[in-house]
This record gives C-alpha cells, sequence and structure tokens, in this order.
C-alpha cells in the first residue's frame, strides 16, 4: 500500500486500538482516531502525527458529529475497534439487564451505527472496513463458557455485520471481521497468547492483503477463515 494511506481508528486509546494506531504510523499511514475523552487520550498521546477526535460510540451525537467533521474525507481504512468485556462474573441468573443492554449496544449495535455513518467514505475498489470481532463469535466453536454473554455479544455483532452488509449493496468494498488473537490487555489477561505487537502487526497485515477482496470475511491476525 502506498504511504499516503488514509485510516480511522475507533477507540485508540489502549490495547488493540493504540497498538493498530502505532502499526498504522510506523507503516506510513495518516491516521484519525477516537478516544472517549480527548484529554485523556492515554497512549496515544505518544504517537506523533495522529488527529484526535472525541467519540462515545453509543452516543448518537457524538456518532452525528464525528460524520460531520469528518465530511469530505476519504478513509482507505475504517477499523471499529471499540468494545467492552461486560459484568464479571457473567452470571445469567443475577446480571442486571442494564449490563446486558450495555453490553450488546457497545459490542454489537454501536459498531454499526458507525459503519452506516462512514462507509460512504471508504475508498472504492481497494477500501477496507473492519470490525474487532472474536474466535467466541463462531456459534459453531463450543468455547466461552465463563464469559457467555461477551461471547453472544460478539456472534451478535457478527450478525450485524452480516445484515448490514447485504444492505449496504457496495460489493467492491472488503470487510472483516477480524478476530486478533488471545492478546495480553485489559481485556484478555496477563495469560494470553500473545502480545498486542504480534497481533496488531497480524492484523495491518491481513488489512492490506485484504484490500480489493470484495465481500465479508471472518479472518484471524494470521488470515485464516473462521467458521461463522
Amino acid at each position: 500500500m502506498a504511504t499516503s494511506r488514509t485510516a480511522l481508528i475507533i477507540g485508540a486509546s489502549r490495547g488493540l486500538g493504540l497498538g493498530l494506531v502505532q502499526r498504522l504510523q510506523e507503516d506510513g499511514w495518516n491516521i484519525t482516531a477516537t478516544v472517549r475523552d480527548p484529554k485523556n487520550p492515554g497512549g496515544l498521546k505518544d504517537v506523533p502525527g495522529v488527529h484526535i477526535e472525541q467519540l462515545e460510540m453509543n452516543d448518537t451525537a457524538q456518532l452525528d458529529g464525528l460524520k460531520q467533521r469528518l465530511n469530505g474525507q476519504v478513509f482507505d481504512l475504517v477499523f471499529v475497534n471499540a468494545g467492552i468485556m461486560g459484568p464479571l462474573p457473567q452470571d445469567i441468573e443475577t446480571v442486571k439487564p442494564e449490563d446486558i443492554g450495555s453490553l450488546f449496544m457497545t459490542n454489537a449495535v454501536a459498531p454499526i451505527r458507525v459503519a452506516q455513518r462512514l462507509a460512504g467514505q471508504i475508498r472504492e475498489g481497494s477500501g477496507v472496513l473492519a470490525f474487532m470481532s472474536s474466535i467466541l463469535g463462531s456459534v459453531t466453536i463450543p468455547d466461552g463458557g465463563e464469559i457467555p454473554l461477551y461471547k453472544a455479544s460478539k456472534a451478535a455483532l457478527n450478525s450485524m455485520v452480516n445484515s448490514f452488509i447485504v444492505g449496504l449493496q457496495r460489493p467492491d468494498l472488503c470487510v472483516l471481521a477480524m478476530h486478533p488473537g488471545w492478546v495480553k490487555t485489559d481485556m484478555g489477561g496477563e495469560n494470553a497468547e500473545i502480545d498486542v505487537l504480534t497481533s496488531t502487526r497480524g492484523m495491518l497485515d491481513q488489512i492490506k492483503a485484504q484490500s480489493g477482496n470484495g465481500g465479508l470475511h471472518f479472518i484471524n491476525y494470521k488470515g485464516e477463515s473462521l467458521t461463522w
């Protein structure tokens, strides 16, 4: 990819979102990244040249404001990374309805609301729209027994992405539901298998490899196809 490529990363103050920004910056991309509080951008403040925007994904007014501020810009990559683990422990007998609502809103619905506003600004022919999914989102893989609500929210995200793409009717657009691996982040924990560098380096490689490959693809950071 040419060094003048442009990227928008949704949710980039820490973890995988921050790692993606770092890899993109190293690769010469022009980057816009969102955080909930621009006054406290976390590690993003140490990445030179990044344009920081404010966004709380669940706030419709902020979504509309971001859309307005970015109007006219064309992106080679829009990556919706932001998400939450949800309540712990995930005991379905005691979990509060509002916690379930927040989990599914943040992980499954809000990412599509972002995509609906910005898909038209992704470059025709070569642009990539990516969502941070998880292998736990596969309903055919028996896993995630300790975090069933999180698993269900990622399965819901995959389903919502599928429906969104059908309605979008842009066969040229490459859409990725990406599993980053089990990564050592605040969410993944210290016992995870890989570090942020390994995961984000792999995801960027796949984004570049998939550019121009229209349609929806559920893959991991190594480029391996996953079962829905």
